[in-house]
């Protein structure tokens, strides 16, 4: 008797101001406010992301790491850019 197919990763709700990702059946939202590297991105690049470990995302197309701690609480990881 076959298993029931579980899905780890699942993009949806993409839209203008980010999009919904459920991680084994939580939802997240990433703004692209808060996620501004997958703003203008197609669908199929956001969809193509792997769950390597616990806390950990991958976007292989876009070469983008994310740690899931990030996406629950944007604001304890602002981002930050090296400045001259």
């Amino acid at each position: 008797m076959p298993g029931i197919a579980i899905l780890d990763i699942e993009i949806s709700g993409i839209g203008a101001d980010g999009f919904t990702l459920s991680l084994r059946g939580e939802k997240l939202y990433l703004s692209y406010v808060d996620f501004p590297w997958f703003a203008g991105v197609a669908a199929a690049q956001l969809r193509d992301v792997i769950h390597p470990s616990a806390d950990h995302l991958y976007w292989p197309s876009l070469d983008i790491d994310l740690s899931v701690a990030s996406i629950r609480d944007p604001a304890a990881f602002p981002l930050v850019s090296a400045g001259k």
